[in-house]
């Protein structure tokens, strides 16, 4: 597995002890599932920011009415 090395604040390092010692985890297993999520939820939302351009660009747009019948049910003016 490759590793690397990261600077870290103090302050982010202490409580990183402090969860590693609770959970009886490691730093480094911590840190990896911390990366991943983080990862994980922006790589689905670039994905999801390329999705919306390429319906854009097909022309896959709600009609005005349609937002306002959805803004509608919520109670905001959408007009």
């Amino acid at each position: 597995m490759p590793s690397m090395s990261v600077r870290i604040p103090e302050e982010v390092e202490k409580k990183l002890a402090i969860l590693a010692k609770s959970t009886g985890r490691t730093k480094s297993w911590i840190t990896n599932q911390a990366i991943q999520s983080y990862l994980d939820r922006e790589l689905w939302q670039v994905n999801e920011i390329k999705k919306a351009i390429s319906e854009a660009d097909s022309g896959q747009f709600s009609t005005d009415s349609e937002v306002k019948k959805v803004f509608s049910k919520w109670g905001v003016d959408a007009g």
